[in-house]
């Protein structure tokens, strides 16, 4: 199943958070969250069926005047 994913950095990390599921990780790079959040997935559905389908999330901008 795909999972949408964001990833900021957060000195020193880099913070990967699934947009779909509340569920986050961390690592020193890029790679790593994203693997340890895949890794954090996998725990998060353990035991349990997959849904057949999850709903994607509505990623969108605001503007916040300056």
């Amino acid at each position: 199943m795909k999972f949408t994913v964001a990833v900021t950095h957060e000195e020193p990390w880099y913070v990967a958070r699934c947009l779909d599921v509340d569920v986050v990780s961390q690592g020193e790079t890029v790679d790593e969250a994203v693997a340890n959040l895949e890794e954090a997935l996998g725990l998060y559905f353990e035991g349990e069926d997959l849904p057949d389908s999850i709903e994607p999330p509505i990623i969108t901008t605001v503007l916040i005047p300056a």
